[in-house]
């Protein structure tokens, strides 16, 4: 939304035209389209709003108003924010904190343009525009019902991701960097998993697995909250080297290296090490 009417804003955008000297938008009866040099205005713009919003930011935290506006992903959101969240109040009660979840993609596009000062996600690829601090390394435990579970000890692979029954496979819906995380270590591609469920939380994979329905993969810091209340669902480590995914706090390269960067860090290590240890003690490792 830009509070524009949309013949004030073509005028806009036509005065800009005339200003720069060339053409930014292709018009025809039915349809409107950037040129490349609208392109590239658009992609220079998006990087001044955003710097504009850094030095809002960083004015702000320089007050002492402390806003943060954190993304994490759904695999990640729900177990890492309780602790994580208990902690910034503890250190400061008067922070304004502000949190998004969502999948990776929406997340980094929210960090580019600004909206976000930090996201947390897994295995980001590495990007000359973002600056990827590592925090932990969460394992994945596979789940299942115990007579499913019990069925795979009798083949030598069953506690390597790449000895599952695809056809067993229940992941999550296309875009959660969990499931690709999972077809990587299991060495497939989504075809070959047994069914294509559309879901989008892991308490909907527990809840499936548990009742029979096929494997799935947990991380460990899930553990503690997907077990509890949920006696049929049974776990089992992976023989060594367990699968994992490396949890990742990303910031922009252009952002100060400000004490709440380190501070959030910290806090999201110490989250995650309990959730860790609670986990040994419900899947102890082999």
């Amino acid at each position: 939304m830009v509070n524009v009417s949309q013949p004030a804003l073509s005028m806009q955008i036509k005065e800009l035209e005339a200003i720069l000297g060339t053409t930014l938008v292709e018009r025809s009866p039915r349809d409107l389209r950037l040129t490349r040099e609208g392109r590239s205005v658009l992609d220079r713009a998006n990087r001044i709003l955003a710097e504009a919003m850094e030095l809002e930011a960083d004015a702000r935290n320089a007050r002492g108003l402390g806003e943060l506006n954190i993304g994490m992903i759904p695999t990640v959101a729900p177990y890492l924010l309780p602790g994580t969240l208990a902690a910034l109040r503890a250190a400061d009660i008067t922070r304004d904190l502000r949190l998004r979840e969502a999948q990776t993609a929406d997340l980094l596009d929210g960090l580019r343009e600004g909206r976000l000062d930090a996201v947390i996600i897994a295995d980001p690829a590495p990007a000359p525009d973002l600056i990827a601090q590592p925090l932990f390394t969460d394992h994945f435990v596979l789940a299942g019902s115990r007579s499913r579970l019990n069925a795979l000890s009798t083949s030598p692979e069953a506690l390597r991701p790449v000895g599952l029954p695809p056809d067993q496979l229940l992941l999550l819906d296309e875009g959660h960097c969990l499931a690709d995380q999972a077809l990587e270590v299991c060495a497939l591609d989504r075809r070959q998993t047994r069914l294509d469920l559309g879901a989008s939380s892991l308490s909907t994979l527990c809840g499936l697995v548990a009742q029979g329905f096929g494997l799935t993969f947990l991380p460990e810091i899930a553990l503690a909250t997907e077990t509890r209340g949920s006696p049929s669902l049974a776990l089992r480590r992976f023989d060594a080297p367990e699968p994992a995914r490396q949890i990742t706090l990303v910031r922009r390269a252009g952002t100060a290296q400000a004490g709440w960067c380190s501070e959030l860090a910290g806090h999201i290590e110490q989250a995650a090490a309990l959730l860790v240890a609670q986990a040994a003690k419900i899947a102890p490792p082999a």
